[in-house]
């Protein structure tokens, strides 16, 4: 049996679709362990392995995209990759109300340099939840960029942002297959003047193409960004962990 921290529960009480490929759950909780603002930090979902007399424990990272402390109620937004596809998307799309599930959890988000020019946002459907998060709370005055890969022009949703950030839209239908949209609509984006803090989570190979271009290509420093993988195609999550930890390492 895995090795976990202290659970809690969550239990479903709302469902919706934001997007095509995007449902949102609201989970009640009653754990009186939260703090007051943990929108964008994450939890870790805890499903048993689908396998005959198997006591294996799966952890998938999740992020809290909307937390209410008052209502004990916390949003997560998934994206859905077909009714069958990975433990945490597939129980998503079948989950109900009344549905619960135990996590582990809520720790912090990354912390971002606030006092930067600018700022530099890339990510997947993966990282959009968080990245939300970082928008809401930026001052009005913020200056910045925003890349986004969905699957769908009907994944493109609202965003709530400073007046001067600007949100561009990449559609990638298939984003199990190795590409370079994302990278290549980066280099062509125009920088804005000053000092950028860039702060990247998508796709394992993507993110390392993304990390030399910032590195190499722009100089920009290692303390001046935040850089990480959130999956890996062809990977479960288990196996990622293992690819990602070895990367950071050598990259460190």
């Amino acid at each position: 049996m895995n090795k976990l921290k202290v659970t809690k529960k969550l239990v479903t009480s709302d469902t919706k679709w934001i997007s095509k490929n995007i449902r949102r759950l609201t989970f009640t909780y009653y754990d009186q362990d939260f703090v007051n603002n943990q929108n964008g930090d994450y939890i870790k979902l805890l499903f048993k392995e689908d396998k005959l007399d198997s006591e294996k424990i799966l952890v998938r990272p999740y992020t809290v995209r909307k937390f209410r402390n008052k209502e004990h109620e916390l949003d997560i937004d998934f994206t859905i990759h077909g009714q069958d596809v990975g433990y945490a998307s597939s129980w998503a799309y079948n989950a109900k109300i009344g549905d619960e599930i135990s996590i582990t959890g809520p720790s912090p988000k990354p912390k971002i340099d606030k006092n930067s020019s600018w700022f530099f946002f890339i990510g997947d459907m993966s990282a959009l939840p968080v990245i939300s998060t970082y928008l809401e709370e930026l001052p009005s005055f913020s200056k910045g960029i925003v890349v986004i890969e969905i699957i769908s022009e009907e994944d493109k949703i609202e965003l709530k942002k400073p007046k001067n950030i600007s949100i561009n839209w990449v559609i990638n239908d298939e984003p199990s297959k190795q590409n370079n949209y994302l990278l290549e609509f980066v280099k062509s984006c125009t920088w804005l003047s000053g000092q950028p803090y860039v702060w990247v989570a998508c796709e394992f190979n993507n993110m390392k193409s993304l990390r030399r271009f910032f590195q190499k290509e722009k100089g920009i420093d290692k303390q001046k960004m935040y850089i990480s993988s959130y999956w890996k195609v062809g990977l479960d999550q288990e196996e990622h962990k293992e690819v990602k930890k070895t990367d950071s390492i050598n990259w460190n």
